[in-house]
């Protein structure tokens, strides 16, 4: 678990960075791989994942009544993070004693959230799970619910975190064929259209680059899961071992960086680690507070 909170707080404030100022030449730059100016600060996308990990740290499991309250007590304590419109109001009213449910579900006109967050935040669940994913998949379904209803919503969450499951199950085996992680992905992933987006993302020819997943799948610009998750998982299951090339690859698609990249980065980590992000990268990203400093949680965890 350790292992992909740290690649997904790299990735989220990797990506951050690159919300670039509009006279800036972000394809020159990124075609230059040429490092933005530290700090690179981490977002709510890496502040939700802290509180998961707290939370599996000390329960072993999900419990959504006190999930919710811990996301919504972090909220309280540094609400700057860059939370979504709609997040602010969940937030602050579970905070404020409302039962979650009942906000989560009356949200949208009673359809509830399909927004990205319950997908950005879950990658360090499935590797703590990483030899079940399919009770990791039914762990992501009750994360989601806390913040975000929405079916397909809860299909990102399913998605990202069976990837990074499997991604950390198979850390000693060589890696597998986009393709086929894609497949084994999907497997697990109810009818949504997330899951059909990873149907196509599966079915891409090998040469296909990042502009046209991008075109084709969205990268994150309507910041729903549907429009994001496929995208990330795409862009992960290309480089699963390589963290920094999976990081560059993903924010060239633009869209939603600091959540395409968080997702990215939490897969692949729990597979490669950090070993080998660049000491520069290091030192430019915001540490990880000590309340999200849970090495050793679990044996077997790197």
């Amino acid at each position: 678990m350790t292992r992909s909170l740290e690649g997904l707080v790299v990735g989220d404030a990797f990506g951050d960075g690159w919300f670039l100022r509009s006279e800036e030449d972000r394809e020159g730059l990124w075609a230059a791989r040429e490092l933005r100016p530290a700090p690179w600060l981490w977002t709510d996308d890496s502040a939700m994942a802290l509180v998961l990990c707290a939370h599996l740290a000390g329960h072993g499991e999900v419990l959504e009544d006190d999930l919710a309250r811990e996301f919504a007590a972090a909220y309280a304590r540094d609400p700057d993070r860059g939370y979504g419109p709609s997040m602010h109001g969940v937030l602050r009213r579970i905070g404020e004693g409302e039962y979650w449910r009942e906000v989560t579900t009356g949200a949208f006109g009673g359809q509830g959230s399909h927004g990205n967050g319950a997908a950005m935040r879950v990658a360090p669940l499935g590797a703590w799970f990483y030899d079940r994913p399919a009770f990791a998949a039914a762990q992501a379904w009750l994360t989601a619910l806390t913040t975000h209803s929405h079916r397909e919503a809860v299909a990102g969450a399913v998605a990202v975190a069976v990837a990074a499951s499997l991604a950390a199950g198979g850390a000693e085996e060589e890696a597998p064929p986009r393709a086929d992680f894609l497949h084994s992905v999907i497997r697990y992933v109810p009818k949504s259209e997330v899951r059909s987006g990873l149907e196509v993302a599966a079915g891409f020819p090998a040469r296909t680059s990042i502009r046209h997943a991008a075109s084709v799948l969205g990268s994150g610009v309507r910041l729903s899961a549907q429009d994001t998750v496929p995208f990330a998982l795409w862009s992960a299951a290309g480089h699963l071992d390589d963290l920094p090339e999976a990081l560059w690859q993903t924010v060239g698609g633009w869209g939603d960086r600091d959540t395409t990249c968080a997702i990215a980065g939490g897969v692949v980590a729990a597979r490669t680690g950090t070993g080998a992000v660049p000491v520069a990268w290091r030192e430019a990203c915001e540490e990880i507070p000590p309340w999200g400093d849970f090495r050793g949680a679990r044996d077997g965890d790197g």
